[in-house]
């Protein structure tokens, strides 16, 4: 599986934690809060897991405690990419109540939503652990939250397709419509790309990728195969080239997609479909 990476640096965590916090705060602030509960109180709580899974954004839940209460920190006893189990203390929390009780929301949909994503990976690269292939997440996400969601499919053990359009070409099927063909996207992705930029096809058929092999491209992306057909297109690459599949991706398919030989199969479903996991503050 791929390693736990480090937590995201604050300059990318800063302007999604705010934007997720004034959306809570709005004009007045937490009127509840403010209301109820005096200054000088403080209280001492845990972040504890209702349900089994695997957890990710406890750095998006930290900066969101930094950014209402710079004097306050999160002390984490089940770091990212930890196995949880329902009642397990993931970290604990001592200090004012207003803040704490202000961050409380923020910091649980952080949680929560990304240890979705991390353990529906988990369960797919559990899927395929007796093959060499490997799970990719997609450009399917969150709209402002993809650097967060492709760490947390890290954080379950998948890796990360492109992160954006700049990160590499890939040529898809409406490229290639709007080129006229497979040979005259390559060609032209050749003239444009620099010596250090890959160039991925994808490719529907078996012509499609005979002709893609010519120009020699750094992946091909199989789309909607059939395994039979996966299996002959892994032959027909012979290793020359990466090859990775797509389309339709599940966990009733996925094992036998990945026995075709594929290196590569890439699941939207990390993202945009994966449910969050429950996880509560709890007073001590």
């Amino acid at each position: 599986m791929s390693p736990v990476p480090p937590p995201l640096p604050a300059v990318i965590l800063e302007p999604i934690v705010r934007l997720a916090l004034s959306e809570d705060l709005g004009r007045a602030g937490d009127l509840t809060t403010d209301a109820t509960i005096s200054p000088d109180t403080k209280m001492s709580v845990v972040i504890a897991a209702r349900k089994p899974g695997i957890i990710a954004g406890l750095d998006a839940a930290a900066h969101t405690l930094h950014l209402i209460d710079p004097a306050m920190a999160l002390a984490i006893e089940k770091p990212d990419g930890s196995t949880i189990a329902p009642g397990d203390v993931i970290g604990r929390l001592d200090g004012t109540a207003r803040s704490i009780l202000t961050a409380e929301r923020t910091m649980l949909n952080f949680i929560g939503r990304l240890s979705g994503v991390a353990t529906m990976t988990r369960t797919f690269v559990d899927a395929v652990a007796h093959t060499d292939a490997k799970i990719v997440c997609t450009r399917k996400t969150t709209p402002g939250h993809r650097a967060l969601e492709k760490r947390a499919v890290r954080c379950g053990g998948g890796t990360a397709h492109r992160y954006g359009l700049d990160d590499a070409i890939l040529i898809k099927d409406n490229h290639i419509a709007a080129c006229g063909s497979v040979a005259e996207a390559m060609m032209r992705a050749k003239a444009y790309a620099g010596h250090l930029r890959m160039i991925e096809i994808e490719v529907d058929t078996l012509d499609q990728l005979e002709e893609a092999l010519k120009f020699a491209p750094h992946a091909i992306l199989l789309d909607n195969m059939d395994n039979d057909t996966l299996r002959r297109a892994v032959g027909m690459i012979d290793g020359r080239v990466t090859a990775e599949a797509s389309g339709g991706v599940n966990l009733s398919t996925v094992a036998g997609i990945a026995e075709t030989g594929v290196d590569y199969i890439s699941v939207g479903a990390l993202t945009h479909s994966a449910p969050n996991l429950d996880v509560g503050l709890d007073v001590v």
